[in-house]
């Protein structure tokens, strides 16, 4: 019976396994210290001193400056990693940054924002940089026909995870006395030293199990590693510019996860000017983790019976519906069923945007193509934001700049119209039986 279920949910294999895990691991960073804990902390605690405009606007900094070093710094790394066989050796180090920084975390000190905030930097780099490489291990470690289901689970076994410690690290920060803490803080600082544990700890099984692909053999002429990297990542822009499909599908995904992205970055804010208590915000989140979990699985599932568009049509339709409701919310209820409503897509609609990506792009060049992806997937948390910032800054309002992030959705549904996905998928089989 466990086997015919490990089927189903596209995790039948000790590979499959260990790769799912590291959506545990790097799960907890994203939870805990980027969306639940660390922005409070900073703003409270380590820029103590500062009026909160002033830390805000730090904070908002460092955040753009992180983004923007993954964005110049992924082709290049996955060109380095495909053209050396790389890919686990380069996650290894990202996770060594990324954990380094994360447990120094326990070591800020009130007012430190400067110090704060560079090991803010420094572990978002180390967490986005390490998905390049873990990103590029689906197409190796999944068939063709597992893609939607693995990569779906991968995100509920995030979702699980993260929510779970998530859980954990609130309660020694809510009620540290019960856990022998000295105060609030003790609690948080915890939290930091628990996050950069799991993310060791979940990661064994993917080195263990794992194995790591062939190298792409490097162009003639090409010769030292950062030049052969650079020129690799130059060759594949080229290259991925000729895929039609697969670009196409990363244009569409930009457009939509900037939609996505809007509403996680600006959702606490509107939530906080409409009345939303922080207490009742990370209850919400909280929800959103654990509601995350079946409703990946089930994206999984539809997309093996009705394809993956239509299953990102239904997840775009949603987002178009929370949108909507965003904009006559007023109460704490209703923005719990925003948060439930958001935790039925938000997992489901990445995965199968990932799966679907992995599928068009060719196996042997999977670090430098999925480089490019998060090029994408970084830019697309720029544009939706500031068009809500202008919107507000327009009408006045949060209220109504809600409703400029339906174009994002609606937008991004019209590329993905464009998108043939076996053409896409045929296109790069050619390429890898031409490299064979």
């Amino acid at each position: 019976m466990i086997p015919r279920l490990l089927a189903r949910i596209g995790l039948d294999s000790p590979e499959l396994r260990a790769w799912a895990w590291y959506d545990c691991a790097n799960s907890a960073f994203w939870c805990t210290i980027v969306v639940a804990v660390f922005p409070p902390f900073f703003s409270t605690y380590a820029a103590d001193g500062l009026d909160r405009a002033a830390a805000t606007e730090r904070y908002g900094w460092t955040t753009t400056l992180a983004v923007t070093i993954v964005a110049l710094i992924a082709p290049v790394l996955g060109a380095l990693a495909d053209h050396r066989a790389m890919k686990k050796a380069l996650l290894a180090g990202c996770i060594a940054v990324g954990v380094a920084a994360t447990a120094a975390m326990a070591a800020i000190d009130r007012g430190e924002w400067v110090f704060a905030a560079v090991l803010f930097l420094i572990g978002n780099v180390g967490v986005a940089s390490s998905l390049i490489f873990y990103d590029s291990l689906l197409p190796h470690v999944a068939r063709s026909d597992q893609l939607d289901r693995a990569s779906t689970a991968g995100f509920a076994v995030g979702f699980l995870g993260s929510g779970l410690l998530l859980v954990l690290n609130l309660a020694w920060i809510v009620s540290p006395a019960t856990f022998g803490l000295s105060s609030s803080i003790a609690g948080i600082k915890l939290s930091f030293i628990s996050v950069a544990v799991w993310w060791v700890l979940f990661s064994i099984p993917l080195f263990r199990r794992v194995p790591e692909p062939p190298a792409v053999i490097a162009p003639p002429g090409h010769g030292g590693i950062l030049r052969t990297a650079f020129a690799g990542a130059w060759h594949t822009f080229q290259e991925l510019r000729g895929q039609r499909d697969a670009f196409l599908m990363l244009v569409a995904f930009l457009l939509y996860n900037d939609g996505i992205q809007t509403i996680i970055r600006m959702g606490p804010i509107y939530g906080a000017e409409i009345g939303i208590d922080q207490n009742a915000q990370i209850a919400a989140l909280v929800l959103v983790q654990f509601i995350g979990v079946p409703f990946a699985f089930l994206f999984g599932a539809a997309a093996g019976r009705v394809g993956p568009r239509p299953t990102l049509y239904v997840a775009l339709a949603v987002y178009v519906v929370i949108t909507l409701l965003g904009y006559v919310m007023t109460t704490t209820w209703q923005f719990f069923v925003l948060a439930g409503l958001v935790g039925t897509v938000q997992g489901g609609s990445q995965a199968i945007s990932r799966s679907v990506f992995a599928r068009m792009i060719p196996k042997h060049k999977s670090s430098e193509y999925f480089g490019f992806f998060a090029v994408f997937e970084k830019f697309g948390g720029i544009f939706g934001p500031a068009l809500f910032s202008a919107s507000v800054s327009i009408s006045g309002s949060s209220r109504s700049a809600i409703l400029s992030v339906v174009v994002f959705f609606v937008l991004g549904a019209i590329v993905l119209r464009r998108v043939d996905i076996a053409r896409g998928q045929a296109q790069a089989a050619a390429i890898d039986r031409a490299m064979a």
